[in-house]
């Protein structure tokens, strides 16, 4: 049974490597853990011995595929933790990261089980993020930012890239959820903001906010 820092360094891994090679450097990892350089090499030894991960100079760390397996069952527990805490108990989807960050890490494997079944098997959680299956398959989605779409474009907000509670809240004022229908009404050459349709009311976007909205075509 891993620790929760393990998870928390397997998780992290995982949400990093998502890039062209899919390793990680330590000062990318020790970043988003928030540690020291020294404590992250320590954990990467003790990963790499468990052949959690593989290991390179220079190159970083990379998740073998039972580390992936891990990493993504922990992220499966987190999105359907955050689906019970909105769904259930009420929670702010501005409110639930944190709560679900201690959730993860109860390693009850029947419990999660029927919580996936008491919630009706749902595929992605409150932000729109896939939720892995019970046997860590994670569904593909094919998504944009919106700040890619054209003027006259329309698409669907499917996630949210940035799970922050300052953009969530911003997004819960303006009514950007998940399956809402957004169109573009024109582009700002001085910064790139956007004039957009949000299910039918106006809104403005910033560059940086609408990159952090993720649409469906």
């Amino acid at each position: 049974m891993l620790s929760f820092t393990e998870e928390n360094y397997l998780k992290a891994i995982y949400h990093l490597s998502q890039g062209e090679d899919g390793s990680v450097l330590t000062t990318d990892l020790a970043k988003a853990v928030k540690t020291k350089a020294a404590s992250v090499t320590d954990m990467i030894r003790k990963l790499a011995s468990k052949k959690l991960i593989t290991y390179k100079k220079y190159y970083g760390a990379t998740l073998t595929a039972k580390g992936q397996a891990e990493a993504l069952m922990v992220i499966r527990k987190h999105r359907l933790w955050e689906t019970f805490l909105v769904q259930k108990l009420d929670f702010a989807w501005d409110e639930v990261h944190e709560v679900a960050e201690q959730l993860e890490h109860i390693h009850s494997k029947r419990l999660i089980e029927k919580i996936d079944s008491f919630l009706g098997f749902p595929k992605t959680d409150p932000h729109g993020d896939p939720i892995p299956n019970g046997n860590g398959k994670l569904p593909i989605q094919k998504t944009l930012g919106c700040d890619q779409l054209r003027e006259g474009q329309q698409a669907t907000i499917t996630a949210v890239k940035d799970s922050s509670s300052s953009l969530l809240k911003l997004l819960d004022k303006i009514g950007a959820y998940p399956g809402k229908k957004i169109k573009i009404i024109a582009r700002e050459t001085y910064d790139e903001s956007l004039e957009a349709l949000l299910d039918g009311h106006k809104v403005f976007l910033s560059r940086e906010v609408a990159k952090n909205i993720l649409v469906t075509e």
